[in-house]
């Protein structure tokens, strides 16, 4: 059965398939190792195609700035001062046409090398989606590959100007830059005249919370001028990044992920996309956390647009037991304005891990958070790698702390994933009982449940407004809802306290004007993970009786038996 639901498989190369086993503190890539390009080979993309990806996101993919020295190839290396790690950070673009050097076995091919994992992903029938990165780029930016048809960003500019329209940067004339960072090699870097940082700082003074190893790019928006915007003629920003997205959509490229769309003017994505889309059929997805926001960005041209501020943080803090599970409720009846336009997530790179110390701590128990999330609306779901097996982020790999996040500035490996790679073998012999449980329920939810109609095109009905306390049913604590179509109704409840609770479900009379079944008429219930089924009678004159394990959800799919 064709999915329609689009499951999303985000994994971050450098980090997939690094089979060094003993990984130290800040080390270089001699030390601890990379992983590559050619590490998704049909049996890895067929693993992961098996999870239920439909689409696979490829983070850091384009060149980058890092520690590590490829001037033997022609490629100039970054001063250490302003890389973040010694891999670097995969959102510091040094080269906007080239591929990170450290993904291929031979970096002198690496554009080859990348080709070939576009082929291999659709061979494996999954879509392929990159990182655009459009408000930022390195510090040290240039670009060693581009067309000799396409002028760098940067090339032209009139550093003397702190804004002009035709320029790319922002600059501080006459005033050099100062690092004001814990690096002992900041005094090693010098920049004159000073440009603006990534995150809008508009101070030569940059500091270690800034984004000081990149700068802002400029797409005619006088911010120190109070904003205005000077878009008319098109500021050359906006021309250089277009050729950049059809230079790698020109490849074959399925889609983009969009980074902190909200820093860019939304008048250049509504000049960009419907361009962009003319020529070639990619899926755009933006990350965005400001709802107010969001129908903006849906009118100029995104098809997907992050549900953090709404789904993901109600379905963290019910997880942690740190807010109602009411909320989710509310999260998903905000998100029906936008239809299947939210994508659903439950971990990402920016965000800890639900197995680390500083969120559940225990991947099962958190695992009901993203049944819910991949079940409530037929809105795409991300998965972040490693979550399959309860990844923790609890390692201090070296410019990433144990902060509960997986690093994406240090050379590191693995161990869960390593272990369910098994040399290439991709079986689960290595993995624990939990591991292998976990591995299995991930493929149950997303490969097998998410693909049907009813989760992937059926309308939803909420159901928690209709409990009552004196049924066991609290609030804080218990979520319920339905999805249906003509044929069946899938009722979901989740537990996400500490203790199992047997309730009794209240179904609403209006429920059954929807609902293909008839109050009181005998039906097939199954459950989904565990498969068993048995016949009952829904009716809305007496509540439903169910028993819940602590930290769970139940699917329970119901069809007249006529059906």
């Amino acid at each position: 059965m064709m999915n329609s639901k689009m499951i999303l498989y985000a994994v971050l190369p450098r980090l997939y398939d690094n089979r060094c086993t003993n990984p130290v503190v800040s080390g270089s890539i001699e030390t601890n190792g990379c992983g590559k390009l050619a590490a998704f080979t049909e049996k890895a993309l067929t693993a992961i195609q098996q999870l239920g990806a439909t689409h696979i996101w490829y983070i850091g993919l384009v060149a980058h700035a890092s520690q590590t020295d490829y001037s033997h190839i022609g490629i100039r290396p970054s001063t250490p001062a302003i890389v973040k790690g010694r891999a670097g950070s995969p959102y510091a673009i040094r080269d906007y046409y080239d591929v990170d050097p450290d993904l291929a076995k031979d970096p002198a091919q690496r554009m080859e090398e990348f080709h070939g994992l576009i082929e291999r992903t659709h061979r494996a029938g999954m879509g392929f989606v990159m990182d655009f990165v459009p408000n930022h780029v390195a510090r040290e930016y240039h670009s060693d590959t581009k067309p000799a048809s396409v002028s760098d960003l940067g090339e032209g500019d009139d550093p003397q100007q702190v804004f002009s329209p035709v320029n790319c940067f922002y600059y501080f004339p006459d005033q050099a830059l100062r690092l004001e960072i814990t690096s002992p090699e900041a005094a090693n870097y010098h920049e004159e005249p000073a440009r603006a940082s990534g995150n809008d700082c508009f101070s030569p003074h940059v500091g270690q919370n800034d984004w000081y190893e990149t700068i802002k790019l400029n797409y005619g928006v006088d911010y120190l001028g109070g904003g205005a915007q000077h878009l008319t003629p098109i500021p050359t920003t906006w021309l250089r990044m277009r050729e950049i997205l059809f230079f790698w959509a020109e490849k074959g490229v399925d889609g983009f992920r969009c980074d902190m769309v909200e820093m860019v003017p939304l008048a250049f994505w509504r000049w960009v996309i419907p361009q962009l889309k003319s020529r070639f059929p990619v899926i755009m997805i933006a990350e965005i956390y400001q709802p107010a926001l969001y129908e903006g960005y849906v009118n100029a041209g995104f098809d997907y647009l992050y549900d953090k501020v709404g789904m993901y943080d109600a379905l963290r803090a019910a997880a942690c037991n740190t807010g109602p599970a009411w909320a989710v409720s509310d999260a998903a009846e905000a998100g029906r304005h936008f239809g299947s336009r939210m994508l659903h997530f439950t971990e990402n790179h920016d965000e800890q891990r639900l197995a680390s110390d500083f969120v559940v701590g225990d991947a099962e128990r958190a695992f009901a958070a993203t049944v819910v999330a991949a079940t409530i609306g037929t809105q795409p779901f991300m998965l972040y790698f490693g979550q399959e097996l309860g990844e923790r982020g609890m390692d201090a790999e070296g410019f990433s702390g144990v902060d509960g996040r997986t690093t994406i500035f240090d050379y590191w490996s693995l161990d869960k994933l390593q272990r369910r790679i098994h040399e290439g073998a991709y079986d689960d012999e290595l993995l624990n009982e939990e591991e292998r449980k976990l591995l299995h329920l991930h493929a149950r939810l997303l490969h097998d449940i998410c693909p049907l109609t009813i989760i992937s095109e059926g309308a939803y009905y909420d159901l928690g407004y209709a409990q009552s306390v004196a049924d066991g049913f609290r609030h804080e604590s218990h979520l319920a809802y339905s999805r249906y179509n003509d044929r069946e109704v899938l009722i979901a409840v989740a537990n996400f306290s500490p203790d199992a609770v047997a309730l009794g479900l209240r179904l609403p009379a209006h429920a059954f004007d929807a609902w293909p079944l008839r109050n009181n008429v005998a039906c097939r219930m199954t459950d989904l993970f565990s498969g068993d089924f048995s016949l009952v009678a829904p009716t809305h004159q007496a509540p439903f009786p169910l028993t819940l394990p602590a930290h769970s959800c139940r699917l329970l799919l119901i069809s007249p038996l006529a059906s």
